[in-house]
């Protein structure tokens, strides 16, 4: 299998050529695309030699990722944040579950740093997130690219175009879950709080399945999280 590797960013330069090589190492062979959505901070020019393909676009999550899509050519999508630490074999274990031709896509189980509210955390977005039949972009959702290209990529929401994604994609066939881990950075949760960002979490993601509009949702999250130091709306 042939995999493209797209990794949204904004003003993570001091993230970025760690996170590149640490992307070289985990998954050899891929290819590795960065969607910068206009950094201010160099990021685009530190990743430009560590990656193969640099794209821009206007900045939002959605914008990012679908132009990421749009320059790769692998038959399977992988969609990965720069604060991630990635699973050993993580491409051995992508193409196991794609092996299935049933399976649309795949994502995979996040682990936050030691610490109760931490482990909270991340066990309820796995058992919620069955439930709820949501995933957010932490999870790395990888699909294939005719899926992709069938739900229409990213769509251009306020808030939670990951979850939309995921829910679209699971109309084209079965999204497997995989047990191993990505370690997903802490630093929201150190920047707005453990609990309150849990919370917020939590809160936002229930009126989402009661049909809250996405609007609504943006301007909660705008005001539970941006007053805290956090300066641009995502779920992921």
């Amino acid at each position: 299998m042939q995999f493209s590797i797209i990794v949204p960013v904004f003003n993570e330069a001091p993230l970025i050529r760690p996170f590149l090589q640490h992307l070289r190492e985990r998954a050899s062979g891929a290819e590795v695309i960065v969607a910068d959505g206009g950094s201010t901070d160099g990021t685009a020019e530190l990743a430009a030699d560590l990656c193969d393909r640099l794209v821009q676009s206007q900045l939002s999550r959605a914008n990012q990722m679908n132009s990421g899509a749009d320059a790769a050519h692998g038959e399977i999508l992988w969609f990965v944040h720069a604060d991630a630490e990635l699973p050993l074999e993580c491409l051995d274990e992508i193409a196991r579950i794609m092996h299935d031709s049933k399976v649309a896509g795949g994502y995979f189980r996040i682990r936050l740093p030691r610490g109760l509210v931490y482990r909270l955390t991340d066990s309820f977005a796995h058992y919620a997130g069955i439930l709820l039949r949501m995933r957010c972009g932490d999870h790395g959702i990888f699909c294939r690219r005719t899926a992709f290209r069938e739900v229409g990529g990213f769509p251009k929401v306020p808030l939670m175009e990951d979850v939309e994604f995921f829910r679209r994609l699971r109309h084209c066939g079965r999204v497997v879950s995989s047990e191993k881990r990505i370690v997903v950075s802490p630093r929201r949760y150190e920047t707005i709080g453990r609990a309150r960002l849990t919370f917020a979490y939590g809160f936002i993601a229930m009126l989402y399945i009661f049909g809250v509009p996405l609007s609504v949702l943006a301007q909660i999250y705008q005001r539970t999280c941006c007053a805290a130091g956090q300066d641009r709306i995502s779920l992921t």
